[in-house]
């Protein structure tokens, strides 16, 4: 079955982070309760994943094993967009609320990184890109934050080193996204420090949501 999915980050003034807060941090926090949740960040943070290209390697190919299938699945379960924030961004829970229009629909192009593809995840495939290590550097859970002014100039040094690469680093890193971009789209591996950046020189607080379009 097919799906569309959008993981976006945008820069807000603290008054409307606060007026967020009781909406989506709470759906944040039970995603990252579900049970299973801390197990399955646990598990890619000690194996390290097979190259994306065996991933859907026929079942019986000696490049992909059934313990590179499991540790595969746990990983898309871990970094797929949470049920709980899903849920209440595209307008499933009450109050009625869409984070398309009610979040980032005004929002200027300095304002906002956002990722859309079909069928594929971006939080997971920057996930892959950079690494457990560098993963663990960034806040919030598998892509899902709401950070005031404070916390995000708290933050920036941590998603500076997860986000930044030398030249050998950055080969491989892109080598491991497996995204499609148009030439005018930014790259998982851009767009989220160049919103940090900004926003801690503004001033501003940051909003980042993994959610399915449809």
């Amino acid at each position: 079955m097919g799906f569309t999915s959008a993981w976006a980050i945008s820069s807000h003034s603290d008054a409307f982070i606060a007026e967020l807060s009781p909406r989506l941090l709470p759906a944040m926090e039970a995603d990252r309760a579900v049970p299973g949740a801390r197990q399955r960040w646990e598990r890619w943070q000690q194996t390290p994943l097979p190259d994306y290209d065996t991933w859907y390697a026929p079942a019986a190919s000696p490049a992909f094993t059934a313990s590179d299938a499991a540790a595969v699945e746990s990983f898309r379960e871990l970094t797929a967009p949470g049920e709980n924030a899903d849920d209440v961004c595209v307008g499933n829970a009450e109050p009625r609320f869409y984070v398309v229009d009610d979040v980032w629909a005004a929002q200027e192009r300095d304002g906002i990184f956002i990722s859309v593809h079909s069928k594929k995840y971006a939080v997971a495939s920057l996930f892959h890109a950079i690494g457990p290590a560098r993963a663990a550097l960034l806040p919030g859970w598998c892509g899902n934050f709401l950070l005031t002014s404070a916390q995000v100039r708290q933050s920036l040094s941590s998603v500076e080193r997860a986000l930044s690469f030398d030249d050998t680093e950055r080969t491989s890193a892109e080598a491991r996204d497996w995204l499609d971009y148009r030439t005018d789209e930014e790259s998982v591996l851009d767009g989220p420090l160049r919103l940090w950046r900004t926003a801690a020189q503004k001033g501003l607080g940051l909003c980042g949501v993994a959610v399915h379009l449809y």
